[in-house]
């Protein structure tokens, strides 16, 4: 397995075997790892990429989304990209994709320009803040059912497992995505525009093209990173009573604040914001079912902070 948009998202560093032995990971299962880092600019390195795919490399992991690293989430350009240097390279090479918070950005999607497999959370962007529970596997059809075995069992596959009597709000949900992350996109532009303007840095820039519904802000001090957390929970249609408290949560080595006032736990669909308790202290701000809403929870965001 490679990864090529430099470290995974901080969960599958248990799920790969990095961190934490003996809890059946991919290192527990003798798959091994390895990861072509990012270019200084923050970049896939395409150089190291034309050369990094050999006969054993079974699949190739392209992270669409940034996670918690100050870097360019991947366009669908992107990942076209990456797709040809790889098959070029092997042809026989899973090229697959998480497409986490992707979903609906541009108007492709990663299979419609050579992945083999993508797969994403259905509480997130493409649930449309109905769906409860669940994911999504989308690609090539053997390996789609190679998934649905490990998921349940090898073979029964895809004739099994529950949908939790959701279908209904799975396909509303669907057909309300694209609205959802319409608003989450203006929000996002309209964060990175008044933080930029406050003087912090931002990731996207204001005004850039937008690759999915997260933006980034670096705050520099965890007092400011924990009150940014607080405003936001403070304005959500949730839990706004409660206080974002750093902590521990599984999968992640590092402390988190999470303000997440959303109706489905753990959504991040509606207004949210969360990062880990390390240097340089960077919020991350996901969704937004209403611009307006962003607006009002910002209002309160920045009379917390002040300027940089």
């Amino acid at each position: 397995m490679l990864a090529v948009a430099g470290a995974p998202y901080d969960t599958l560093e248990e799920v790969i075997g990095l961190r934490g032995t003996g809890q059946g990971s991919l290192k527990d299962f003798g798959v091994d790892y390895r990861q072509l880092e990012l270019a200084e600019d923050g970049e896939i390195d395409w150089l190291g990429l034309a050369e990094a795919v050999g006969d054993r490399t079974r699949l190739v992991l392209i992270q669409r989304s940034c996670g918690y690293t100050w870097r360019q989430s991947l366009a669908i350009a992107d990942i076209e990209r990456i797709v040809q240097s790889v098959k070029r390279q092997n042809p026989n090479t899973v090229c697959f994709v998480d497409n986490c918070y992707g979903e609906f950005i541009e108007n492709r999607e990663p299979t419609a320009v050579g992945a083999d497999l993508m797969a994403g959370s259905l509480i997130k962007n493409p649930g449309g803040t109905l769906v409860s529970a669940g994911g999504y596997v989308a690609g090539r059809a053997d390996l789609v059912e190679a998934a649905a075995c490990r998921l349940t069992a090898p073979g029964i596959g895809s004739e099994g497992g529950a949908t939790l009597g959701q279908n209904r709000l799975m396909f509303q949900g669907l057909f309300l995505a694209p609205q959802m992350v319409g608003e989450a996109i203006k929000g996002t532009q309209l964060i990175a525009q008044v933080f930029h303007e406050l003087g912090y840095d931002v990731n996207p820039l204001p005004r850039v093209p937008r690759r999915d519904v997260i933006q980034a802000i670096r705050l520099g001090t965890p007092e400011k990173l924990v009150a940014f957390c607080k405003a936001i929970q403070q304005n959500s249609p949730v839990g706004s009573y409660l206080d974002p408290t750093p902590g521990n949560q599984p999968g992640y080595e590092s402390e988190l604040v999470m303000a997440g006032g959303t109706f489905i736990d753990g959504s991040t669909s509606e207004f949210s914001a969360d990062g880990p308790l390390r240097s340089p202290y960077v919020v991350f701000c996901q969704g937004g079912t209403h611009w307006t809403h962003v607006a009002i929870a910002l209002e309160d965001a920045i009379a917390a902070l002040g300027p940089a």
